[in-house]
């Protein structure tokens, strides 16, 4: 299983929408992400926008795909992208970059 971390930007005058959206993500795009292999997924927000996402999943670069393929993902990436900064024309799902894990204790 990998576990996987990344990092994004939330803009400082969407925090609380973006609070909003993730208190009732839509229960197609729920089950999309179980579908696709994303598990124990985490997403937690500091106070001036940083988020940070963890996740697990047998294969990180097919759970991407097989998110790339649902439609309901397209829908959902093209509505958050207006939350973040410095997306430079990704969508979110593309501006997530694995951090390097440098230390686990199991």
């Amino acid at each position: 299983m990998q576990r996987v971390c990344f990092l994004l930007k939330v803009r400082q005058d969407k925090i609380a929408e973006y609070r909003e959206r993730h208190a009732a993500v839509w229960p197609e795009m729920l089950e999309a992400l179980s579908a696709t292999g994303w598990q124990n997924y985490s997403l937690f927000l500091r106070e001036d926008g940083l988020l940070v996402g963890y996740l697990e999943t047998e294969d990180f670069p097919a759970a991407l795909a097989g998110m790339e393929a649902a439609e309901v993902n397209a829908r959902w990436q093209a509505e958050m992208a207006p939350f973040f900064e410095s997306l430079d024309g990704s969508r979110p799902d593309e501006a997530m970059k694995p951090l390097t894990e440098v230390f686990h204790l199991a």
